[in-house]
């Protein structure tokens, strides 16, 4: 048998399920963690698609989560939070899981819908107006591209360049690429004519095409979906009420005010946040999700009293709500409807084959019911990591002939779980697939929050959380965004520049030119003064974007005459040379110090990682792995672990520890604050309470007394991990065994204190942590001289924070301060001045005089802040204003709202960070990123505006937030010396030097295929016919330029066909170009140039001898020249009845490196 028979033959199931078509019916006696079991089964016999409705959002989330274990297609559809302001942009997460519930019930089976009631009386978009829009495409299809660009404007897609998140569709030449909201990937339909050649996927990042599929089903954006025609009548609608408003005695100016602004929004573009408070106009009625479901569907209606209250008091908050925007002139006095009505819920639930789970007996409530049934369940115990209990119960389920079924999270969990229980005499075995027979204990892979019991069938169920309380199966959302960023080559006019040769100019753009009937394109670089610098494209692998490492500082440019660039390169070499060396010597010493190994890991660690409670991201498992391997090894370990706030690197830490602590050695955790410090020691505490393990702490919360016990415990071994701040480094503190060392945030403490921890890390394993994310070309560049671990995946389990782009507008910030208070939640307010930020408290502190409203920023004393902190971390305080010092450290997951005052002066990796501060617990959270309302703006405030508002509603330059924030990460690692280095040349170009540095300092020479330059009289360029974007254009020259091997060359044309089809010649011409590079610099060639059918190649010193112009002259004679010069030349002359320059370069390239190969 399996789960969906279990219940077969059980009195009060078989009574559901002859009763299916006698509904809506009471089911009593059902424990919460019963539900899914029931519901997976009922809904299994029943058959068609399946509605669970829960009292709240977070109940929604967790019965998602259980019902995975017996249902295959299961789906949460968040509630839905109207916009009624005009805010210009929001995140759209939320909408687009939404969309992808109401596409799966209309064109999937067996669907397991989980809603809140609240998602149930919020409008969705109509059924068969969604249904009509939904666009099927298959090869083969006839469609008129330019139709179907119109098509997906309507449905609210916006036009880019490139796509990078859903919502979006780009269009160049026969190919479009779109990222519908119920895709994981986006799509490119490749046209011939009108009829579509291939459909295939293809991964944002790279852009490249990943498989063929059969179809794609592309569907609206929005849940407002209308056509231009009925656009055109609301316009007219609110043109009238206008012309209405205009002829009131009363002030109706703001009215007036907000619907031209919603008119115009309306003629623009077919989405915009506030479209809300227009849905009765663009449906004429509240269209619901319960509209997707037939009388033949199952819906299961979870406490329906709680649920029936739920309903009432939501109806009343929202009329609230409306009532005031009245009163504020935000949307108009008429009777319009926002909402469901709550008889017209349990009328279309009724209406379905409802079945209301109840826990006691059946409570009086709106529903009405025709059939009642009562079962008899109870919850299972939690055992709290203490096995015997466990054991105990299973010997008794085994004796009253029950049948059992333990669940476990992973294959090891299942085959760890088994061989302990066979070893204490209990009988069991592993379901691979989820079977087993009555009265027998089984292990089953999967998860549930809690057990259940069936007495009166003898079933009952453990799952692996009440055992250790540990893994939660997480749903792995799409990731957005989350993948390492390989390369970022997009510049566009006005960004600075870094040449090799010239330093530092202002990319002006692109320019094609003729030269002896030659074309090619030519990027226009302006230098100080009225120099101007025209770059062959194909030397793009020259030139390099700036990026400093300091956000703010005003960049020099360099002039093209004198010597103030090779000057500067200079002093940054020498710089990075004395680093490189510093590095090697101490990889030296450590490599060579003597340490302890420690031992391989006991069942104990195993056991202890087990309880875990989330699933470890990959580069957590990697990083775990290496510290590990580090650990064991005879010398020293020093590593350092890098990552954002949450991406886990305390786990990381806590593994370690655990490890020393197996081998007897003592632990010391030091951190840069009292608060981090506290933080840290409750989660050792909680992690470590199931084993033996003495955790303390040692900070300013400690008294006196309490300080000189614990110092003593330390230096007699009583204490096993010690957790504090820079008191850890004082002179009294002695170990009895120190093993290992854990240091958050080094860059954090003094000069003091660092010549201490340097004392202090003699032989002892070393693990230093830092929460800026760094640069993955810097880890390249070190990962010879310094052990080093990254982590840059975010954990799955966030939830999504819902992002708000605004003119500042007291009205909304105060609502949203008032809506998190509201739900038992505190507030971050961002603002970034001291002067005035009293004020700004004392405004907020006045709309909100029952709460404790504080101000904290970097000019406080340490301990009035920490102070402060502390009361925001343990609730004491509601709302925090605050500067930007809450962008680090600080973990406090019942903040989830945070305010951002003029967001437009903060940039993008900063805005990133901060939003990042909230959502970090398993409730919805919002970012409000407000800006002066008519406040004129700089260019660079415009862009950054512009880039927060893509960023909010697309995920689109994800990878220019993590590059800034990378790049202040680089400067925290290397010191401020090199930090500033970095401000000097720009990060791209000192990685090259570093890199280039610690070649040499290890006696690695390179060359590369950059170091030859190649000019031949060939039509070389991309047309903007075949690449429409001068930024794509740009980055594929970058890739051109860029080739080392073969591999590359393929690869780049694979690419070019993949996303642009066949290339032009001048394209193929390029890439020949850039291939010739390839086999002149293994024959040690510096420059190939062709003018009038004379081929010049120039050599290093020493690969140019007589017997290489011997077998030359002989392949061609009379042909050969050689040129005494600077470096050694030779010059070939092609007759006319040779082959094209490119073809007969490429072969004379080859006849060289075969004479060569003689010579060896």
């Amino acid at each position: 048998m399996n789960f969906s028979d279990l219940l077969q033959g059980y009195r009060p199931y078989d009574g559901i399920i002859k009763n299916l078509d006698n509904t809506p019916m009471s089911v009593a006696g059902i424990v919460d963690s019963a539900q899914p079991q029931l519901m997976a089964a009922v809904s299994g016999a029943a058959g068609g698609n399946t509605l669970i409705v829960t009292y709240s959002d977070m109940e929604a989330r967790a019965a998602a989560e259980n019902m995975k274990l017996y249902k295959e297609k299961v789906m949460l559809f968040p509630s839905k939070e109207y916009v009624f302001y005009n805010i210009e942009t929001m995140g759209r997460a939320n909408e687009n899981a939404r969309l992808s519930v109401l596409d799966a019930l209309l064109n999937e089976k067996d669907v397991t819908v989980v809603a809140s009631i609240d998602s149930l009386m919020t409008y969705t978009a109509d059924r068969q107006r969604f249904s009509r829009s939904v666009i099927c495409i298959r090869p083969g299809d006839v469609h008129d591209p330019a139709e179907l660009a119109a098509a997906l404007t309507e449905m609210g897609y916006r036009r880019e360049d490139m796509i990078e998140g859903a919502g979006q569709f780009a269009a160049r030449g026969g190919i479009i690429d779109v990222f519908s909201p119920n895709c994981a990937m986006p799509v490119r339909i490749e046209f011939w004519d009108d009829e579509i050649d291939s459909v295939r996927t293809f991964d944002p990042y790279s852009q490249r095409a990943v498989e063929n599929i059969d179809s794609v089903r592309i569907i609206p954006v929005s849940e407002a979906i209308f056509s231009k025609e009925r656009r055109d009548e609301i316009v007219l609608e609110l043109e009238r009420r206008v012309k209405n408003a205009k002829r009131r005695k009363n002030d109706a100016s703001e009215y007036i005010e907000n619907l031209n602004a919603d008119i115009e929004a309306f003629k623009e573009r077919y989405y915009f946040p506030s479209i809300d408070k227009y849905i009765s106009l663009i449906y004429g009625r509240i269209p619901s999700l319960l509209d997707y479901f037939s009388e033949t569907d199952t819906a299961f209606v979870t406490d329906p009293k709680r649920i029936c209250e739920r309903m009432k008091t939501f109806l009343w908050e929202r009329g609230e709500i409306v009532t005031d925007l009245k009163m504020k002139s935000i949307i108009g006095d008429s009777k319009t409807e926002f909402y469901k009505d709550s008889a017209e819920i349990i009328s279309s639930l009724s209406s379905m084959r409802m079945i209301a789970l109840e826990m006691l007996s059946h409570t009086k409530n709106e529903f009405t019911y025709k059939h009642l049934e009562m079962f008899v369940s109870k919850t299972t115990v939690s055992f709290h990591g203490k096995l015997e209990y466990l054991f105990d119960d299973l010997k008794k389920w085994q004796t009253d002939g029950y049948t059992v079924v333990v669940l476990a999270a992973t294959s090891g969990r299942a085959e760890n779980l088994n061989g302990v229980f066979n070893e204490r005499g209990i009988k069991t075995r592993i379901s691979e697939d989820g079977s087993f027979e009555k009265g027998e204990t089984v292990i089953i892979r999967g998860n549930q929050t809690k057990g259940f019991e069936y007495p009166e069938i003898k079933f009952a169920l453990v799952s692996e959380r009440e055992i250790f309380e540990s893994k939660v199966s997480r749903e792995k959302r799409r990731k957005e965004n989350a993948q390492r960023i390989k390369s970022y080559n997009d510049i566009s006019p006005g960004d600075y520049v870094v040449h090799v040769s010239h330093g530092i100019g202002e990319y002006v753009g692109t320019q094609k030119m003729t030269v002896n009937g030659v074309s090619k394109d030519y990027l226009k670089i302006r230098y100080r003064g009225t120099d101007m610098l025209y770059v062959p494209v194909d030397q793009l692998n020259l030139l390099y974007k700036y990026s400093g490492a300091s956000e703010d500082k005003e960049v020099k440019l360099n002039t093209l005459s004198g010597k103030e660039w090779s000057k500067t390169k200079k002093r940054v070499k020498e710089s990075t040379d004395k680093l490189a060396k510093e590095l090697i010597k101490l990889y030296a010493e450590r490599e060579n110090a003597k340490g302890y190994a420690f031992s391989e890991d006991t069942p104990w660690q195993r056991d202890f990682e087990d309880t875990f409670e989330y699933n470890e991201t990959p580069d957590q498992l990697r990083s775990i792995e290496e510290v590990k391997e580090d650990m064991e090894k005879p010398n020293p370990m020093d590593r350092l672990l890098c990552g954002d706030v949450g991406f886990g690197k305390t786990e990381v830490a806590l593994r370690a520890a655990f490890k020393a602590v197996c081998d007897s050695k003592q632990v010391a955790y030091l951190c840069p604050t009292t608060i981090l410090a506290m933080q840290h020691y409750e989660t050792f505490l909680h992690r470590m309470a199931d084993f033996p393990v003495t955790v303390e702490m040692l900070s300013r919360f400690r008294t006196a007394k309490q300080q000189a016990e614990i110092i003593k415990k330390l230096k007699d071994g009583r204490i096993d991990i010690i957790i504090g701040t820079h008191r850890l480094l004082s002179k009294d503190i002695k170990f009895k065994d120190l093993g290992l060392l854990i240091v958050d945030e080094e860059q954090r403490f003094g000069v003091a204190h660092k010549e201490r921890l340097k004392a202090l890390k003699t032989n002892i394993d070393v693990l230093t942590m830092t929460a800026t994310p760094i640069p993955r070309t810097l880890h390249m560049a070190m990962t010879s001289v310094r052990d080093m671990s990254v982590l840059s995946q975010p954990p799955m389990n966030r939830y999504p924070v819902q992002t708000y782009v605004l003119e500042d507008n007291p009205v909304i910030i105060l609502d949203a301060i008032r809506n998190e208070l509201a739900r038992g939640g505190q507030v971050f307010y961002l603002y970034n001045r001291v002067q005035g930020i009293y004020s700004k408290a004392a405004w907020i502190q006045a709309n909100f005089p029952d709460v404790k409203v504080a101000v904290g920023h970097g000019k406080m004393r340490e301990s009035e802040l920490e102070d402060i902190m502390y009361d925001m971390v343990s609730g004491e305080t509601q709302i925090l204003v605050c500067t930007t010092i809450i962008e680090t450290g600080l973990d406090i997951p019942n903040a989830n709202t945070i305010i951002i005052e003029n967001a437009d002066k903060m940039g993008l990796a900063q805005l990133y960070q901060l939003r990042g501060r909230v959502g970090r617990s398993n409730r919805a959270a919002y970012a409000y990123l407000t800006y002066k309302r008519d406040k004129v703006l700089s260019d660079v405030a415009q862009k950054r505006l512009s880039a927060i508002r893509e960023f909010t509603e697309f995920g689109s330059g994800f990878k220019i937030a993590m590059r800034d924030l990378e790049i202040r990460g680089a400067g925290n690692i290397l010191g401020a010396e090199q930090h500033g280095h970095m401000d000097n040349v720009g990060y791209d170009m000192y990685c090259k030097i570093l890199r280039d540095s610690i070649n040499e300092a290890k006696g690695i020479t390179t060359e590369t295929a950059e170091d030859v330059t190649v000019d031949i009289s060939v039509n070389a360029y991309i047309p903007e016919s075949y690449i429409p974007s001068a930024n794509q254009r740009i980055d594929m020259y970058k890739k051109i330029a860029a080739i080392e091997t073969e591999d590359d060359e393929f690869e780049i044309q694979d690419e070019l066909i993949d996303r642009y089809g066949e290339p032009p010649s001048p394209v193929t011409n390029i890439i020949a170009v850039a291939a010739l590079k390839l086999p002149a610099r293994d024959i040690g060639c510096i420059e190939v140039t062709e003018k009038n059918r004379v081929v010049t190649l120039r050599f290093r010193n020493g690969r140019l001898n007589a017997d290489m112009i011997f077998g030359l002259d002989k392949e061609y004679p009379s042909r050969v020249k050689v040129l005494s010069e600077e470096s050694p030349s030779i010059t070939i002359r092609m007759k006319e009845n040779d082959k094209k320059p490119l073809y007969f370069i490429n072969n004379l390239l080859n006849l060289i490196k075969e004479l060569q190969n003689v010579e060896k």
